[in-house]
């Protein structure tokens, strides 16, 4: 009696491997022919850049984001003096461990900067809901680039073209540990097609204030850093791939300067000594610990040339 039961459910077992339960092809998927994945356009957002878009994100910038923003957060900004020696478009590129990081260097910016400015945001992630892609579009003036290739509405290039400056952030998603990662060479082809120069951005707190995986910001107004440097204009012939660890360059001694000083930072640049961005190579809950440590600024918000 046993053994029948054993070799029933041995007869079981092997037609229902057997079986096309629904419609599943019988054909291996080894031996499947390649089907190329469906390409569709993308949301648009040229709207969100005519003269109603800019009124409607004004008062959704000033009136909703920026009260909100400030009521959870502070911030602390260095560097907004390099912007008075441009006149713009320019390619702001920054670091990217949240998604706080765009309010924050949108509402540092100068009102004159911040209405001409849009900020890259991926497709398949802020544009795969109506609701999502008209939200972000009115209120951060983003528009839609692909991180797995695909056909765009609107390309960075062509916004360049129309004079409005971008965000971008090269890490091409959000640091899962508040360390920089790799940069991509996106900007860094845009400012050596179109010659336009990068404004290196670092900041730091938004990870510890909001990490990946977390929709709100942590309680107690977590103090975030911004810094903007000087900007970087390709070389004459300057391929991206040697203009983009120039751009990560810079955002690196931005980290440094704004953990140490002024003169410690630009001594180590010079010496080639500016610690690499990417943090230790630690285990990976010592590398967000670090990362969720409160920063700290000079007393008084003053700018810190050099210290004893």
């Amino acid at each position: 009696m046993k053994k029948w039961a054993k070799e029933g459910v041995s007869d079981v077992r092997r037609m229902a491997d057997g079986w096309r339960w629904g419609r599943r092809s019988q054909v291996p998927r080894s031996a499947e022919p390649f089907v190329p994945p469906k390409q569709s356009t993308v949301f648009h957002t040229d709207w969100a850049r005519t003269r109603a878009g800019r009124v409607a994100r004004e008062v959704a910038q000033k009136g909703a984001l920026e009260p909100l923003f400030r009521s959870q957060v502070r911030t602390h900004v260095e560097g907004l003096d390099v912007l008075s020696k441009l006149e713009g478009p320019v390619i702001f590129v920054a670091n990217h461990a949240s998604h706080l990081d765009t309010p924050l260097i949108l509402l540092s910016l100068p009102t004159e900067w911040r209405r001409r400015t849009a900020v890259a945001a991926a497709a398949d992630y802020f544009f795969d809901t109506w609701w999502r892609a008209v939200g972000s579009s009115i209120v951060f003036n983003t528009f839609p680039i692909e991180r797995r290739g695909g056909t765009m509405a609107t390309t960075p290039g062509e916004v360049l073209a129309d004079g409005w400056s971008l965000v971008i952030f090269p890490e091409g998603t959000r640091s899962p540990d508040g360390y920089v990662g790799k940069f991509q060479y996106g900007a860094a082809y845009l400012a050596t097609h179109h010659d336009i120069p990068v404004v290196p951005i670092a900041h730091r707190g938004t990870f510890a204030a909001m990490p990946r995986g977390q929709g709100w910001p942590s309680p107690g107004r977590r103090r975030l850093t911004v810094r903007f440097g000087e900007p970087l204009h390709p070389d004459v012939d300057e391929s991206p791939r040697d203009f983009a660890p120039r751009i990560r360059d810079a955002v690196a001694a931005l980290l440094d300067e704004d953990q140490s000083t002024w003169w410690e930072a630009r001594r180590r640049a010079a010496s080639g000594s500016t610690p690499d961005p990417s943090g230790p190579a630690t285990a990976q809950w010592r590398r967000v610990w670090d990362q969720t440590a409160e920063v700290s600024t000079p007393e008084g918000g003053r700018r810190r040339v050099w210290q004893h």
